[in-house]
């Protein structure tokens, strides 16, 4: 799969697949290309059966820039239509699909890449890592980014960054729930995959399920969120991974996963 792509990268080790945004020229920024190769990347992972867990990282100076200015001067609306419109489709997928996506950051990442951030439903960052949404500053407000960072972080926060510009530190970025841990930079790969690894020692169809109904509950007032909560665990009760865990812990033994 990496062939076809010529800014990200793909890498399979076992039920982990690793994409890594790769024009570190461009400081990782999101052209429409590069969009269109993250969408068909992560819709792909999302169908196959054998990644349980992805990783998303950046190569170079930055975890990502955010759009790619140069390509946005002077164009017309179908242009921009199409760009957001894909953006969109990629932080939605990254939702959607059944595996966790962690991100991975490293270094800064900025405007739509901290969108990328947000979007996500886990991230490890390194205590190098700084995150902004600076659109204001050049007369681009980051409306879009707004969407992803509002759901992740406080309302005050949010409006703080927004109307700022200015970069927030990892340590200010977990305290405000736009991350979940900070390590030593030297630490950011490994504490990355042990916390894929401990995900991927969980069922992979009560995970996908758990997701699924996470992302939903969400857009639902408490009532409706209840109701709903209630089917799905209705549905997830009577699997067989939830039998045989049930049974594996009344009887003291590491449960077996069928994936189902």
């Amino acid at each position: 799969m990496t062939e076809r792509f010529r800014n990200i990268l793909l890498d399979r080790e076992g039920a982990i697949a690793t994409v890594t945004m790769n024009r570190p020229e461009r400081r990782n920024a999101l052209s429409l290309e590069h969009l269109e190769e993250l969408l068909a990347c992560i819709g792909e992972i999302g169908g196959d059966g054998e990644s349980r867990v992805v990783i998303l990282r950046g190569n170079g100076p930055a975890f990502s820039a955010g759009h790619d200015l140069s390509e946005m001067v002077d164009r017309d609306a179908g242009f921009y239509q199409r760009l957001f419109g894909v953006c969109t489709e990629v932080m939605e997928t990254i939702q959607s699909i059944a595996q966790p996506v962690i991100a991975e950051v490293h270094a800064m990442a900025t405007a739509a890449g901290c969108q990328l951030v947000a979007s996500c439903d886990l991230a490890v960052a390194s205590s190098e890592a700084r995150f902004a949404t600076p659109g204001v500053k050049i007369g681009l407000f980051c409306t879009t980014p707004m969407v992803a960072l509002t759901r992740a972080v406080g309302a005050k926060k949010a409006m703080e960054m927004l109307l700022t510009g200015e970069p927030i530190s990892a340590a200010e970025a977990l305290s405000a729930g736009l991350v979940n841990r900070v390590v030593a930079p030297a630490e950011l790969h490994a504490a990355t995959r042990t916390l894929a690894d401990r995900i991927i020692a969980s069922s992979s169809y009560v995970v996908g399920l758990g997701k699924r109904a996470f992302y939903r509950q969400l857009r639902l007032a408490q009532s409706e969120a209840y109701a709903y909560a209630s089917g799905v665990m209705c549905t997830n009760a009577a699997a067989d991974d939830a039998q045989e865990g049930m049974s594996a812990f009344l009887e003291k033994r590491r449960p077996v996963w069928r994936g189902t």
